[in-house]
């Protein structure tokens, strides 16, 4: 087939200015980037799946910046500045994602988040706890206003929870729909001239002189500059780059009458995470049960993390209530040592904008916007 290509189809499809591999949140919004600030630029995406690979439209869709928890674990690597400049980046992503698409665009729903305590895990619990007023001071600027964590015990038992007996509340943590998130970008991708093709997988990328060939299953693409937004894919590739894949497994029930639960709650330092939708509970991870196994680019699941995910729910969400499972997917993340994504120029003609660390949602497009302007300043 690939031998088949006319003479027309080589000419206006194989060649673009600037060609960003992977269709994701990343790759999406540095397209739109490029393109909006300079029209004339031509923008073609490559997207090895039918839909994108790796988490965009996989994850939990959690509009978040860090639960107590996980900040006091993101302070001790970051320092106190470096996790300001850290949650600063999550808010203005997010703010972005907003003002860009719209918030009925991407369903977003404020309905509060949540991190849950057991007993036994009382140490964790007074320590973050003693940490509110600090982490409630350090964003206050950024997000302009005071006490947005606040202790929350009082609504416990409105959600229904078994076995809990500290819940912190964030009060401007929400929710999107990531398949509507992902379908409005691709909509304003398309609307102002950017080119996606699907079910392309690039195998190899050599430079000539100041041009990149891109050699892929459909043929070989050529380009100015090219950008890699593969996130946990981006060292078959560029190998050696600081990224590691980490799976997120994730299941949801089928509806469940009269559902007490509403909003994004996190547990276990923010290794579960789970929110309702559509009159059900959606739940993911236990990657931390063993870090190794999770740390792949093979989807699927595990029967120790399946199991886990299914005891939470049965013994501390929904105690006493009949649930099935309806569906279980995974995604896959990128993480490292450095909570911040890499932003670079690899080599001449050649970009990079991966490890989202988890964060996709929030520092996505904020990612997106500066890989494509470093991208446009080296044209």
């Amino acid at each position: 087939m690939l031998q088949n290509l006319s003479y027309w189809e080589k000419k206006n499809f194989f060649h673009a200015d600037v060609i960003i591999i992977g269709s994701g949140i990343v790759g999406l919004n540095a397209a739109i980037a490029i393109k909006s600030e300079s029209p004339k630029i031509s923008v073609l995406v490559l997207e090895r799946g039918f839909l994108p690979s790796g988490a965009s439209t996989k994850n939990a869709g959690f509009a978040c910046f860090g639960s107590i928890s996980e900040l006091i674990e993101q302070e001790k690597l970051s320092g106190t500045d470096g996790l300001y400049q850290l949650i600063s980046k999550r808010w203005r992503g997010l703010l972005k994602l907003r003002n860009l698409l719209g918030d009925d665009a991407i369903s977003f729903q404020k309905n509060g988040g949540f991190e849950l305590f057991k007993p036994e895990e009382s140490d964790l619990a007074n320590e973050c706890v003693a940490k509110m007023s600090h982490f409630n001071s350090l964003i206050e600027d950024i997000v302009l206003q005071k006490n947005t964590y606040s202790l929350t015990n009082s609504k416990i038992d409105s959600f229904g929870f078994k076995g809990i007996d500290v819940l912190i509340e964030n009060d401007l943590e929400a929710q999107i729909d990531p398949g509507m998130m992902m379908k409005a970008l691709l909509a304003k991708a398309l609307a102002i001239g950017v080119q996606v093709y699907t079910n392309c997988k690039v195998e190899e990328l050599l430079q000539e002189n100041n041009s990149t060939l891109i050699k892929t299953n459909q043929g070989d693409f050529s380009c100015k500059r090219v950008l890699l937004a593969t996130n946990a894919f981006v060292n078959e590739l560029l190998p050696n780059l600081a990224v590691a894949p980490g799976r997120g497994q994730v299941i949801i029930t089928k509806p469940i009458p009269n559902l007490k639960l509403k909003g994004t709650f996190h547990y276990d330092k923010g290794y579960y995470y789970f929110r309702n939708v559509d009159d059900r509970i959606l739940l993911g991870g236990g990657r931390n049960l063993n870090f190794k196994a999770e740390e792949t680019t093979v989807f699927g699941e595990t029967p120790l993390v399946q199991k886990a995910l299914i005891n939470l729910l049965e013994e501390v969400i929904l105690p006493e209530t009949h649930f099935e499972i309806e569906q279980k997917w995974s995604g896959i993340m990128a993480f490292g040592s450095s909570l911040t994504p890499i932003i670079k120029e690899i080599k001449p003609t050649i970009f990079c904008a991966v490890r989202c660390n988890g964060m996709g949602i929030a520092i996505g497009s904020q990612t997106g916007q500066e890989a494509g302007e470093m991208v446009m300043r080296s044209l």
